[in-house]
C-alpha cells in the first residue's frame, strides 16, 4: 500500500485486502501480507480470522510478542475461538513458554479433537518441556510425571464424523457415598495416572511458581488445581465403578470362573472392552479394515458370553460392537451385513434408551443407505438423527449431507435449505472445510432453481476457500463450475 493511500486512507474493501494478504502469505512475503492485513483490520478491526492471519505472519517473522497480542485479541469476544487457541498455542511455543502453549493446545484439542495441529502441538510441547525444562526452585522434578494424562483422556473422548466410542457408562454414584481419602487408595483407582498427580502436587508445593500467571492473566495455581481436580474426578470415576476391595474380589472370582467356563470376563470387564475398542477403532483408522473386523467379532463372542451380572452395561458395549463391525464390513464394501450390523445397534439403542448410541446408529444407516444409492431412505433416517445432532461439526456434516441426498433426488429447494443450514452451522465453527463444502452444495442447488447470480456468489465464495485451503482439485472444479454458470447466465 502507498503513502498516499495510507493518508488517503483504504481503497478497496475488507474482502479485498484479506485476499490480498492470503496471496502475499503464499508467497511468503510476510512483511506486505502484514501490511494488507492491519489495512483490512481498519476497516473491520477485531475480526479474528484476519487477527489471526497477522498473527501467523509475525510468528513468521519472529515476532512473537506481536503474534502473541494477535492471537489473545482474536480471543477478546469469544474465548473457545479454536483457531484463536492455535495461534495463541503457537505464539507461546516460539517464545519457548512450553508449558503455558501446552495448556493452549489442550484447550483447543478438547474443542476440535478431529483437528491434527492440536494433537501434534501437545506431543511438540510436551517434548519440548522433557527436552529443556529442568526442576522449579523448590522441588525436582522428574520426566514421568508430565502432562500426558490429558492427551489419554481426550483420545478417550474423540469424536469423528465416522463411528465414535462411546466410553462404557458409569453407574450412578448413590448419595452421601465419600471420595476415598487415602493415598494408598488413590493410587490404586488412578494406577499409571497416580504419577501425574503426585508431578502436579508438587508443583503447588512452589510458592515461587504457583505466583506467576500467564501472559493471558490466568494464574498459573488456577491451572495447576484445574488439572489436579481432573485426576480427582478420575479417582471418583473408579470409586463409582466399585469398591476396590469388591473389584479385587469379583476379579478373583470371574478369573477362578472363567478358567472353568470361559464365559465370564477374565479380568475388570471395563478395562477389557476399552482396551479392545480402542484398538478395533485403531486398526480401522489405520485402513486395516479385516483386522478391525476380526477383533470386534472375537470381542462381541466374548461379551455374549456374559451375563448382565457381569457387565451392567452390556447392551451399551454390545451396540458398540455392532457398530465398529458394521463400519469395518462398510470399508469393505459388504453393505448388507454392514446395513445388519448398524440396525442391530440401533435395535440395542431404542430397547436401553441410549441417546449416543441411538444418533450414531442413525449416522451409520444413513451412510448405508447414501452408499448404495437409497438417498430417501438416507434422507428419512438422518432427519430423524437432526433433533439428536450436537456441536456445529455434527451438524454441518449432518445438513451437507441430507442436502446431497435432495440434490440427488433433483429436489432442489430442500436441498438448497439443507446447504444453507450447513453453512450457518460451518460458520459458526468457522470451519473452512465445511465452508467449502456447504458453498458448493448451494451453488449447485441454485443453479439448478435457475438462479445464476445467487449460484455464482456462492461458487465465488466456494473458490476463496478452495483457495485459502490450497485445494487445487477443488479449486480447478469451482473455477470450471462457475464458467459454466457464467455461460448459462448469459444465454
Amino acid at each position: 500500500m502507498s503513502d498516499k493511500e495510507e493518508e488517503q486512507g483504504p481503497k478497496s474493501t475488507f474482502s479485498t485486502y484479506m485476499a490480498e494478504g492470503d496471496q502475499l502469505v503464499h508467497r511468503r512475503e510476510y512483511a506486505k501480507a502484514i501490511e494488507s492485513y492491519s489495512t483490512a483490520l481498519t476497516l473491520q478491526p477485531g475480526d479474528k480470522n484476519c487477527l489471526v492471519a497477522r498473527s501467523k505472519c509475525y510468528v513468521k517473522m519472529g515476532d512473537s510478542e506481536n503474534a502473541l497480542k494477535d492471537a489473545e485479541d482474536s480471543l477478546r469476544e469469544d474465548k473457545n475461538f479454536f483457531k484463536g487457541l492455535y495461534q495463541k498455542a503457537e505464539a507461546l511455543y516460539t517464545m519457548g513458554d512450553f508449558e503455558f502453549a501446552l495448556v493452549f493446545y489442550h484447550r483447543g484439542h478438547k474443542l476440535r479433537p478431529e483437528l491434527q495441529e492440536f494433537r501434534l502441538g501437545i506431543q511438540k510441547a510436551q517434548e519440548a518441556i522433557n527436552n529443556s525444562v529442568g526442576s522449579p526452585s523448590s522441588v525436582k522434578l522428574e520426566n514421568k510425571g508430565d502432562l500426558s494424562f490429558f492427551h489419554k483422556s481426550d483420545e478417550l473422548r474423540k469424536v469423528r464424523p465416522k463411528p465414535a466410542i462411546h466410553s462404557v457408562k458409569k453407574e450412578t454414584r448413590q448419595q452421601g457415598q465419600k471420595t476415598p481419602k487415602s493415598e494408598r487408595t488413590t493410587k490404586q483407582l488412578l494406577g499409571e495416572l497416580y504419577t501425574d498427580k503426585e508431578y502436579l502436587e508438587k508443583l503447588l508445593k512452589d510458592e515461587d511458581l504457583i505466583k506467576g500467571k500467564t501472559r493471558g492473566g490466568e494464574r498459573l495455581q488456577d491451572v495447576i488445581l484445574n488439572c489436579i481436580s481432573y485426576l480427582d474426578t478420575r479417582t471418583e470415576f473408579w470409586w463409582q465403578q466399585k469398591p476396590i476391595y469388591a473389584r479385587q474380589r469379583d476379579r478373583k472370582l470371574l478369573q477362578e470362573q472363567w478358567n472353568r467356563t470361559r464365559h465370564l470376563p477374565p479380568s475388570d470387564p471395563t478395562c477389557y472392552i476399552l482396551k479392545n475398542l480402542e484398538e478395533i477403532d485403531a486398526a480401522l483408522s489405520a485402513g486395516n479394515a479385516k483386522g478391525s473386523l476380526k477383533k470386534a467379532r472375537d470381542v462381541l463372542k466374548t461379551v455374549q458370553g456374559w451375563s448382565e451380572e457381569a457387565l451392567p452395561n452390556k447392551s451399551e458395549v454390545l451396540g458398540n460392537l455392532y457398530s465398529c463391525i458394521g463400519n469395518a464390513l462398510m470399508d469393505l464394501e459388504d453393505m448388507d451385513k454392514a446395513l445388519d450390523n448398524h440396525l442391530k445397534d440401533l435395535e440395542l439403542a431404542q430397547q436401553s434408551k441410549l441417546v449416543d448410541s441411538k444418533s450414531r446408529a442413525l449416522d451409520n444407516i444413513g451412510r448405508v443407505y447414501a452408499r448404495i444409492g437409497k438417498f430417501q431412505q438416507a434422507i428419512e433416517v438422518w432427519e430423524e438423527k437432526v433433533p439428536l445432532a450436537r456441536g456445529g461439526l455434527e451438524k454441518a456434516w449432518l445438513f451437507h449431507e441430507i442436502g446431497r441426498c435432495y440434490l440427488e433426488l433433483k429436489r432442489h429447494m430442500e436441498a438448497r435449505d439443507y446447504g444453507t443450514r450447513s453453512l450457518s452451522a460451518a460458520d459458526d465453527i468457522s470451519d473452512e472445510n465445511w465452508q467449502l463444502n456447504a458453498s458448493v452444495l448451494v451453488a449447485q442447488a441454485e443453479l439448478k432453481l435457475g438462479n445464476y447470480t445467487a449460484s455464482m456468489l456462492h461458487f465465488e465464495r466456494a473458490l476463496d476457500r478452495a483457495k485459502l485451503l490450497q485445494d487445487d482439485a477443488a479449486t480447478d472444479a469451482i473455477q470450471k463450475a462457475l464458467r459454466e454458470t457464467r455461460q448459462q447466465a448469459t444465454q
